[in-house]
């Protein structure tokens, strides 16, 4: 037996050892950030608990400038491999009925980062317990990715990205049963923008539109329009989509309003549309705009770009994913939803999986529902797949 197969059995031996041991400790983590989830920018009780633990396996932990989010190095010096988890939970009222339920009004962990946050705890852990270790590791526990354009910006600002050569994350995902871990080499989330068109009349009766500019009419013709055209202007094969999720004005039915207000997305599969597409939005609102009187602003919001999984840290992760066991690895199809992992891989390679989290039995519930539950078997598999891509990543380095 080579040297590095017999290095690859001792830690994925220590590692399962570790996770045997510890299963039951996962699960309290998990359940202790459920019970107090918190907002974007505001994870302070998690921040505190995760340097605690840390310190408690021997690490030095390090809070991040916002006073939220912690990173942490382990193992020897040179180039590091960077896990992440986000920790923030999301303004969404719990309806789980879970023993463990949200103890905070209106916040729930109904993306399930509390699972992520365990998971990386473990990860430290684990190695924290192991001997030498195949390669450096640097731990992110991330605050804001719940909030555009995200906290990864805010972590990549505070130098995390330094000195690391790949970075991996995992995210909870409700349609993969528990036991699979979803992969794909390219694209695997999407871009995301906001666009909000605040829309101004005279206003008037309903009775005399040609007297006035009708305001309505006008966000009509932007709400049917922009999608439209957009569809028209861009290669469908980069599944860009436009749509709307709020849309106000007025109260009466036979007044013209003066104010109307829209708000939605634009999504994108491709990293080259995602530079396109606000020159775009704005070039075609204005030309439906423009013969009908009606005054605008209009504020486009950069989200994220697409997550773009590098091809050799796809083939580390799935090589990491495939010790786990024999039917583990998954494919997966690329996500319309929008993720701020991308900002590290706009600065290192590397690559995002998804973990599967449903038990097999009863409705597959959606990431963002307040009734969105994680079968915490999944924890354990979390764990041995991001401390598996450590030792795939150093094997590698090597």
């Amino acid at each position: 037996m080579s040297g590095q197969a017999v290095e690859s059995e001792r830690f994925l031996k220590e590692l399962d050892n570790w996770v045997g041991e510890n299963s039951a400790q996962l699960v309290a983590w998990r359940r202790d950030f459920h019970v107090h989830p918190e907002l974007s920018r505001g994870e302070l009780r998690t921040t505190q608990v995760v340097v605690e633990e840390l310190r408690k396996a021997g690490l030095s932990p390090r809070v991040l400038p916002q006073g939220v989010g912690v990173v942490c190095d382990i193992g020897p010096a040179g180039p590091l491999v960077g896990l992440r988890a986000d920790m923030d939970a999301l303004p969404i009222a719990e309806m789980t009925g879970l023993s463990f339920s949200s103890t905070v009004e209106g916040v729930s962990h109904a993306c399930g980062h509390d699972g992520h946050t365990a998971i990386l705890l473990g990860v430290a852990k684990a190695l924290a317990s192991m001997g030498d270790l195949p390669i450096g590791v640097r731990l992110v526990f991330q605050a804001a990715e719940e909030v555009m354009p995200g906290g990864a910006l805010d972590a990549v600002t505070a130098g995390v990205t330094r000195g690391v050569s790949q970075f991996y994350a995992l995210h909870c995902d409700p349609k993969l049963e528990v036991g699979k871990v979803g992969l794909r080499a390219g694209p695997i989330t999407s871009a995301a923008d906001h666009v909000e068109v605040v829309l101004h009349s005279p206003g008037g009766h309903t009775s005399r539109p040609h007297l006035t500019a009708d305001l309505v009419y006008a966000m009509g013709t932007v709400i049917t329009g922009l999608p439209g055209v957009l569809s028209r202007r861009i290669d469908p094969r980069t599944s860009t989509v436009m749509v709307w999720g709020a849309a106000n004005a007025g109260d009466a039915p036979n007044a013209i309003p003066q104010e109307g207000r829209l708000r939605g997305t634009v999504r994108t599969g491709d990293h080259a549309t995602w530079a396109l597409l606000e020159p775009l939005v704005r070039e075609i609102i204005a030309g439906l705009l423009a013969p009908l009187s009606v005054r605008y602003d209009l504020v486009y919001k950069r989200g994220v770009p697409p997550v773009v999984n590098d091809a050799v840290s796809t083939e580390l992760l799935s090589q990491a994913i495939a010790s786990v066991g024999p039917n583990a690895l998954a494919d997966t199809p690329q996500s319309g939803g929008g993720e701020d992992f991308s900002w590290y891989l706009e600065n290192v390679p590397g690559a995002m999986a998804r973990l599967g989290v449903w038990s097999g039995h009863g409705p597959q519930v959606d990431l963002h529902q307040p009734n969105f539950d994680l079968d915490e078997r999944a924890l354990a598999v979390g764990v041995r797949t991001l401390a598996g891509v450590v030792l795939q990543a150093g094997l590698h380095a090597r």
